[in-house]
């Protein structure tokens, strides 16, 4: 299953369609609505967030699902996929691929990364690490992951923070490992997207310059008003 995907979305582009709770467009029906707007764009997969999303998304579109849960524990501060409760979820949603933080932080309650990574992938289940830098990437290889996504690059306190994307690790990466190279985080450009094929991603995820209307519209007050001064 992994290596299909793989081949589905390689130098194309993958739209993550998430909406959080205090968002204008959260809802499975919008976002439902929101996949099926990138497939008629062009899109070759959806990354996508719950089951319920993810369920009202196969509805609508044909387009391969990278899914993850994102959710809270008090004793962690991962949050995207952190244990195999959401991998098991995810399972039960009929994902293409299961994206989860793969750094080396404490996990909730004493699970490892290792554990989670072996878990699904006893069940024949396509994992991507989404990590934050080369030592992470390399680690989460060595584990047997399909592809790594630089997803959380600039949200760990120890990776780079910069609000451009992080264009020196997708290509370290790309020359690095053996396995594909996901670019994904803060690229809100066509021509940023374009540059990670170049500089080896197999694909590009793009979230909130697509599907974050509030967050498009505040870019685009940002810029007139400083010109209007």
């Amino acid at each position: 299953m992994g290596k299909h995907i793989l081949e589905r979305i390689q130098n194309k582009l993958i739209v993550s369609c998430q909406a959080l709770e205090d968002e204008p467009l959260h809802g499975s029906a919008f976002m439902a609505k929101m996949a099926l707007a990138a497939e008629m764009g062009g899109a070759a997969g959806i990354r996508a967030n719950t089951a319920k999303d993810i369920q009202e998304i196969k509805k609508m579109t044909g387009l391969p699902i990278i899914g993850i849960v994102k959710r809270d524990y008090e004793d962690s501060d991962i949050y995207i996929t952190p244990t195999v409760k959401e991998v098991k979820e995810l399972l039960d949603a009929g994902v293409d691929m299961i994206a989860l933080d793969a750094t080396r932080r404490k996990r909730p309650n004493g699970e490892t990364l290792e554990e989670i990574v072996a878990f699904a992938k006893e069940r024949q289940q396509a994992v991507m690490a989404d990590i934050s830098t080369e030592e992470e990437a390399l680690y989460a290889a060595s584990l047997g992951v399909d592809c790594v996504s630089t997803t959380l690059s600039g949200y760990t306190p120890y990776s780079p923070q910069d609000s451009l994307p992080n264009f020196s690790l997708v290509e370290k990466l790309a020359k690095s490992l053996s396995i594909p190279v996901i670019a994904e985080g803060k690229i809100n450009l066509p021509s940023q997207a374009a540059y990670m094929l170049q500089l080896g991603a197999h694909a590009v995820v793009v979230g909130s310059a697509i599907t974050r209307p509030q967050l498009i519209t505040q870019s685009f007050v940002a810029e007139i008003e400083q010109h209007a001064k």
